[in-house]
């Protein structure tokens, strides 16, 4: 059946109308518009009627091509800048005059389910492997830990690369002192999550969302921004963590510059650069080195999504 997905967060909206038989996904239109829903959201609590604009606009869009595909049945997920704002009832209104279907503010841990959902639709996991599924968003992250069998825990945290460029990392290249208080957080945000997740039963850390696939497409060194290359990509811890750290300290031009960057995404890397090396480095300590790389996936929420209208539709 032909299911059409729609994932608004807090930096970008997604399209994916996908024809799924036998719980196996086949894309038929993947999109992505960086909208920035939540800018703002963390100082002021409501959402910009700039940025509000600016989704509508996109949604409008995506309305034009759910027709043109023959309107398949739709389902509209937001999540943490709407989760987040005091007129949300703006944004569900405007998107239902403009789509014909209520969206649904989404709580963290059905977030988290879906992004487990959506990564591990695609990944060959032995029935023995905990995988812990990071989903690193522009309002919030979410910590998934799962196995072949199903979900083991899961934790969602109001950190992500949106929220905490705005909140700490000011100046491009931010300085030491933005860096050393951003750190301090994200190691909060982190023991927060690990009282809920087994970080310690971890055999396999999977990164998904575009803080994580631009880390390592700058790993890779990429001429353009190719996702059969990023999609399945591991790389030991330290690979990741130097990409990383290299996208943090550089200057806003030389973000700008780089052949994989989304103009969308230039402002914000560095602090999801930091959150992605911070997870990765965590989980290998606490493991004393037995998980020593990372998998990136293209999968995500909104492969969960999708998959979950067809079974829904079932």
């Amino acid at each position: 059946m032909r299911t059409a997905a729609i994932d608004c967060g807090t930096n970008s909206i997604r399209l994916l109308i996908a024809d799924i038989a036998d719980g196996v996904l086949t894309d038929v239109e993947r999109l992505m518009r960086v909208v920035r829903l939540g800018e703002g959201v963390d100082a002021t609590g409501r959402l910009s009627e700039a940025a509000l604009t600016r989704t509508f606009a996109a949604t409008e869009e995506y309305a034009e091509l759910i027709d043109r595909h023959g309107n398949p049945p739709v389902r509209f997920v937001a999540t943490s800048a709407s989760r987040d704002a005091e007129n949300r009832q703006d944004f569900v209104d405007g998107i239902r005059a403009r789509l014909g279907v209520e969206p649904e503010v989404v709580s963290g841990d059905e977030e988290a389910r879906l992004s487990f959902a959506g990564a591990v639709s695609v990944l060959e996991a032995a029935r023995d492997e905990t995988v812990l599924v990071i989903d690193l968003g522009g309002g919030s992250t979410e910590f998934v830990a799962g196995t072949a069998g199903g979900l083991i825990a899961a934790r969602s945290t109001d950190m992500g690369c949106v929220r905490y460029t705005e909140r700490f990392l000011k100046d491009n290249p931010p300085t030491p002192d933005q860096i050393a208080a951003m750190e301090a957080e994200v190691g909060r945000m982190m023991d927060d999550a690990a009282a809920q997740v087994p970080l310690d039963r971890i055999t396999k850390i999977v990164g998904v969302a575009g803080s994580v696939t631009t880390v390592t497409a700058h790993a890779l060194g990429l001429p353009s921004y190719q996702p059969e290359r990023i999609h399945g990509a591991e790389l030991p811890i330290p690979v990741v963590s130097a990409a990383a750290a290299d996208l943090l300290h550089m200057t806003r031009q030389g973000r700008a510059a780089l052949p994989y960057m989304h103009p969308g995404r230039v402002d914000v890397i560095g602090a999801g650069a930091l959150i992605w090396r911070s997870i990765v480095e965590r989980v290998a300590d606490v493991r004393d080195g037995r998980v020593s790389t990372a998998v990136t996936s293209e999968h995500d929420i909104l492969d969960g999504i999708a998959l979950g209208i067809a079974e829904r539709e079932r």
